[in-house]
């Protein structure tokens, strides 16, 4: 750091109670660090103090301050609200929505110093991550979200009115099973805004009541003097398959669902969407908020504004979240994102300010750039986990964290170590890390691929097999039995190799009296 702040008279607070008069000193010493000297880029905060039992809440219904009712929200509040009660969970000091303002909860029940901590960390850390990483920019719409919430939440309640409350709960059971599969993974040219949602459904449902069902358009009608399309190819082609998000293909050509329930569905998928960067990024956005909230805490430290017994409270409680257990360890439970993300970030501040031959013969473009602080700016706005890691994951840290590779193969009685501490075994280490967070690796990849309206009209789908690992038995039939329901006919989904198209296991549900009218 190269500013310099004169070291007060007074402390920011003294003592573990906090107050807001307390809170708003602290917030305004953080922002002059983390925008002046640390470079940060933040949407307005708005900070909210809230109960356990609040934050209970919050957990349920996934952080989101304006949130639908499902009867999971409920099965979810009642098992962490158990499990915090005997003692089995903690609670998180704060969570942080991806909006503008950016809301932070922080729980009352937190010290002053973790109060200022949770501040850095979430106001500042996460807020800046939000703000600039390009996967957020591309995906999400932070100034509309909390108003297409409210209009979904109203829209709910008033279909719940309207069709029952079972009927409702029937979409979104079977829209839930399925938002995982309920995302558009490429940008498109547009970007979204949310805010414009509730004008769209109105003008979606008064062309809807003034045509007929327009997706039957879709259904093959022979033409005087032309031929009517039937080949696989051409039908295809008309469907716009193959068509990997099922959510928004259901929405616009199921047959039989009413309008009320497509926009159920689109509810379901925008809400997707919303969180599909926060699974890409679990790294890199922990890793971010960490390395400011150190940064802020110890520059706070170093000019006087915090006292050494805060000082030590807030270590200990930051070894605790960067603390990674080792493989032979009971706890070990993979590499804790907050640590990895934590290391990574000091390591290329490192690299760029106090670099070794090594690193200028590994990160040429990096080694010696001077400005360590600009280095991870740039890295939080142009990468996700899986790219970051391929880029940055230098041998340094591997050695500190002490990485390798096991081969496991099922029909082998040993593990064989194959990767270990040389230049080969560095680059595939941090190749294979990488593939662990890659989500086209780790979630299935299944796709609608046919369906003949003008026939039988049952709905095909394919899942690309990878590594040999088919989809469990039972899930799949759960999961085939919530798209019969939509869709309204017959669902066969073909399990297939991804290598030889082999097919590999079939299953198949036909469709059950329940959402579809």
């Amino acid at each position: 750091m190269t500013a310099v702040i004169t070291k007060p008279d007074t402390l920011l607070y003294d003592g573990v109670d906090w107050d807001y008069d307390k809170v708003k000193r602290v917030y305004d010493a953080i922002e002059h660090i983390a925008l002046s000297e640390m470079g940060l880029d933040v949407y307005p905060n708005q900070i909210e103090v809230i109960t356990a039992e609040q934050m209970l809440d919050a957990y349920s219904s996934i952080g989101m301050p304006l949130m639908y009712k499902h009867w999971s929200f409920g099965k979810h509040f009642a098992r962490d609200e158990m499990l915090y009660r005997k003692g089995y969970r903690g609670l998180a000091y704060e969570i942080v929505i991806n909006s503008s303002p950016c809301i932070s909860y922080i729980m009352e029940e937190n010290t002053m110093t973790m109060q200022t901590l949770v501040i850095a960390h979430a106001a500042f850390g996460h807020n800046h991550f939000f703000k600039n990483n390009q996967l957020f920019q591309q995906w999400t719409d932070a100034e509309g979200i909390l108003d297409y919430l409210e209009f979904a939440k109203a829209y709910i309640n008033q279909c719940e009115e309207r069709h029952g409350h079972a009927a409702v709960e029937r979409v979104l059971d079977a829209a839930h099973a399925l938002m995982s599969q309920g995302v558009h993974k490429y940008p498109k040219k547009r970007t979204l805004d949310l805010r414009l949602e509730q004008k769209r459904e109105r003008e979606r449902q008064e062309y809807q009541e003034q045509t007929f069902n327009d997706l039957w358009r879709t259904v093959p009608k022979p033409v005087a003097g032309q031929r009517a399309p039937k080949s696989v190819s051409e039908r295809k082609k008309m469907l716009g398959l193959p068509e990997e998000n099922i959510l928004y293909f259901l929405e616009k050509k199921a047959p039989r669902l009413e309008h009320w329930q497509r926009e159920l569905l689109r509810i379901v998928r925008h809400i997707a969407q919303y969180f599909y960067p926060q699974k890409q990024t679990k790294v890199m956005n922990e890793g971010c908020a960490t390395f400011v909230h150190y940064q802020i805490m110890t520059r706070l430290h170093e000019t006087g504004q915090i006292s050494e017994g805060a000082f030590l409270e807030f270590l200990h409680s930051h070894t605790s979240v960067v603390f990674q257990p080792e493989f032979d360890d009971k706890r070990f439970s993979g590499l804790n994102p907050y640590a990895l993300g934590f290391a990574m970030m000091q390591d290329i501040v490192r690299i760029a300010e106090k670099p070794t031959a090594e690193d200028r013969q590994w990160f040429p473009d990096l080694a010696g750039k001077g400005d360590g602080m600009a280095a991870v700016r740039e890295a939080w706005a142009n990468f996700r986990d899986e790219s970051f890691i391929l880029q940055y994951l230098s041998p340094h840290l591997m050695r500190k964290l002490k990485l390798f590779s096991v081969h496991d193969d099922a029909e082998d009685p040993y593990l064989l170590v194959d990767h270990i501490h040389n230049e080969r075994g560095y680059r595939s280490i941090r190749k294979m890390l990488a593939r662990q967070y890659d989500l086209g690796f780790l979630e299935p990849d299944i796709q609608i691929v046919d369906v003949d309206l003008a026939g039988d009209r049952k709905l095909i789908l394919h899942h690309r097999v990878t590594n040999g690992v088919l989809l469990d038995e039972s899930d799949a039939k759960a999961v085939l039995r919530h798209i019969a329901n939509l869709w309204g006919y017959e669902v066969q989904l073909v399990e297939v190799s991804s290598v030889s198209e082999a097919i590999l296991k079939e299953h198949a549900v036909t469709a059950p009296s329940g959402v579809a009218g």
